[in-house]
């Protein structure tokens, strides 16, 4: 059975709070920011879109994201999901290859860098999944 939210609104949050956990990491932080790949993620059952990139001198954090499409900077890898997709995904049960394969995420731009981000991003799976286990049980996968 498909891992639903509750809403748009909640979907956001948690984002939020995943790109927070990934940001803030003391070994993930810094290696997305030194990476660079600025990256658009769409979620397409729920009409949102999400722009991330490494932050800039003078901003808080390792990554910066806007939940907009009208920010000053082309993203380097497009990707559109589902929620689903993209939930399961945060718990490590979405292999993006495959899913790409499958077309559950359809990509375009410079795949390959958005892949060699996964080895870096791995630690947040477990991260994700305790806030999950804590806060949201019903979308644990």
């Amino acid at each position: 059975m498909a891992s639903q939210f509750e809403s748009p609104e909640q979907f956001r949050a948690i984002i939020d709070r995943v790109m927070t956990l990934m940001s803030e990491d003391p070994q993930m932080g810094p290696q997305l920011r030194d990476a660079d790949v600025p990256q658009r993620l769409e979620f397409d059952d729920l009409d949102l879109v999400v722009n991330a990139r490494a932050a800039r001198a003078g901003e808080d954090g390792n990554l910066h994201w806007e939940w907009t499409d009208d920010v000053d900077w082309e993203p380097k890898v497009k990707m559109t999901m589902s929620s689903e997709v993209a939930n399961r995904y945060f718990q490590g049960k979405e292999n993006v290859p495959v899913a790409i394969a499958r077309r559950r995420i359809k990509a375009g731009g410079d795949v390959g860098s958005a892949l060699a981000l996964i080895p870096i991003t791995k630690p947040v799976w477990g991260l994700y999944r305790s806030m999950l286990e804590a806060d949201y049980p019903q979308l644990v996968v």
